[in-house]
């Protein structure tokens, strides 16, 4: 891959991965990080929970009826932080800019890096020796194609797209993959007959800058071919 390169590092279900680090015996269990209160959602559930169809968001009173047998933990968020700070201080010394998204993911500048998928597999692999944690990474052109990337094999996922391969492998995913467009957007998306990734970036952005305004409109078609030129900046989000 020539020209800019970035990469996009998503730790493994983080808050479950870091409970079952004093919690081993419920390693292979369904286990949800979720609040108790009524109107409390799961922070994050295993992999084993996922497959009954518990996700993240999902409202907890929902996740005990799909998945009656998981087993459920108040989230503690300062020990999840002190995970979090020895995976970050790994990630900035293997990169000259980093922008930390919340306590599990980051974005790597890594274009000036003469190996960049050995750094980021090296990298992956010291933060499981120092922490026992696992990551997912994606690198691409940019930010969205690496977000994107990252999120398509995990968990352990380890993806390098291009932005023209991003086009291809996700054509026919629904428009919500793309960060940045939610159920919102989406259903209005719908509503024009635009369900797709391809849909949507081979749509007219005079035509989506109509229905959304001229900004918005033509900031989805671009979403929708991947494109996207915004910087890796250390200010942290």
């Amino acid at each position: 891959m020539s020209g800019r390169r970035v990469a996009h590092l998503d730790m493994d279900a983080f808050y479950v991965s870091v409970e079952l680090r004093r919690r081993p015996e419920l390693i292979g269990e369904p286990v949800i990080v979720a609040g108790s209160g009524p109107r409390a959602v799961v922070t994050t559930a295993s992999y084993e929970a996922r497959k009954f169809g518990v996700g993240s968001a999902v409202p907890a009173a929902r996740a005990r009826r799909l998945c009656p047998d998981a087993v459920f933990l108040e989230p503690d968020f300062a020990y999840y932080r002190e995970f979090s700070a020895a995976v970050m201080e790994l990630v900035r010394a293997h990169a000259p800019a980093v922008e930390v998204v919340g306590l599990d993911e980051a974005y790597l500048e890594l274009t000036e890096l003469p190996a960049p998928k050995a750094a980021m597999r090296g990298l992956i692999r010291l933060i499981q020796q120092r922490t026992g944690l696992t990551a997912s990474v994606g690198i691409g052109p940019n930010k969205l194609v690496a977000k994107v990337a990252s999120d398509a094999e995990k968990p352990r996922g380890f993806v390098v797209l291009s932005r023209e391969q991003a086009c291809q492998r996700f054509a026919g995913a629904r428009c919500g993959l793309i960060p940045g467009i939610g159920p919102k957007t989406a259903e209005r998306l719908r509503s024009r007959g635009i369900s797709t990734i391809a849909q949507l970036g081979g749509a007219d952005p005079d035509a989506l800058a109509g229905w959304f305004g001229p900004r918005l409109g033509r900031e989805l078609v671009r979403r929708g071919r991947f494109a996207d030129d915004s910087p890796v900046t250390e200010e942290r989000q």
